[in-house]
């Protein structure tokens, strides 16, 4: 039986060459997802005391270098003697200058006296996130996502990544083409979230929220022109049929897109009272979650 959407949803409108012989492989370092780019190795080095040390504990998380000055190397130090006594396998540490470090990393990154290299996290297609999500307890607040719609900033999704893993969101979704990868300057803005919330990159964000849908997600749109608020939203006995509540969240000054918008199943606001009458999207996003799951 189809479920009952909340009231205030938007209406919707061979060949012959000579052989030569094979040159040896290059001795390089593997490289991440992003292979292709130009500066590839910048988009493959996290750095940071909280970054870093969140890194080195990710059982997940294949570290290829380690890459510290004298200071750097007592600060991660506690980090790295957890991760051997749990049987995580790390390289050695090079110990390094301070110039040679900020040498191998983007200019003004604040790394403080550490960098890691490291390989993309391994992370699941939408449809088998979906799959493996645990049954909820009758409250949506307990499989809770977030998607991003064209926000491009690396600090901002960085920032909105810190609070979905403070307030125990299951996923960050973004579209692929408009979202930066995972670099270090995303993952520092992180503090360490990037090794907690998967980031599941969508080709269409519709289509994504379609999936979300047909697997019992309500879909909620951020739009000041929302019918109801948030808190309003989820007094609703209805929604104890949902298996979950995804956050969707726009861009600043356009907001969500048409399309993006009409997907969803209800339109709902934050409520301001103040001369200031938006919020910086990762501080609505930080509002939207805590709302969640006060």
């Amino acid at each position: 039986m189809q479920k009952k959407r909340p009231s205030g949803r938007r209406p919707t409108d061979k060949r012959g060459a000579k052989k030569h012989a094979p040159r040896p492989p290059a001795a390089a370092p593997q490289k991440i997802r992003s292979a292709g780019r130009d500066d590839w190795q910048k988009q493959a080095m996290l750095f940071g005391v909280h970054a870093v040390r969140e890194a080195v504990l990710n059982p997940q998380r294949r570290v290829q270098g380690i890459y510290v000055t004298e200071a750097g190397k007592k600060l991660l130090a506690p980090a790295l003697e957890k991760a051997q006594k749990a049987g995580m396998k790390r390289p050695e540490l090079q110990i390094i200058d301070k110039i040679a470090l900020e040498k191998m990393l983007p200019e003004h990154a604040v790394h403080q006296g550490m960098a890691l290299q490291v390989q993309p996290l391994q992370i699941p297609s939408l449809e088998d996130f979906c799959a493996d999500l645990p049954q909820s307890d009758g409250h949506i607040r307990e499989n809770i996502m977030v998607i991003l719609d064209q926000v491009t900033d690396p600090h901002n999704i960085g920032a909105i990544l810190r609070s979905a893993a403070a307030f125990g969101a299951k996923a960050l979704i973004v579209q692929d083409r408009h979202t930066p990868e995972i670099t270090g300057t995303l993952a520092k803005s992180a503090s360490g979230a990037v090794e907690h919330v998967p980031i599941l990159r969508e080709v269409n964000l519709a289509r994504s929220i379609a999936l979300l849908q047909k697997h019992g997600i309500l879909c909620a749109g951020f739009d000041e022109r929302g019918a109801m608020t948030l808190a309003e939203l989820t007094a609703d006995k209805n929604l104890s049929s949902y298996a979950g509540i995804a956050l969707v969240m726009g861009a600043e000054g356009d907001g969500m897109r048409r399309l993006t918008a009409e997907s969803c199943d209800v339109l709902v606001r934050l409520p301001s009272k103040g001369a200031i009458q938006s919020l910086n999207v990762s501080n609505a996003a930080a509002v939207a979650l805590y709302e969640l799951v006060r």
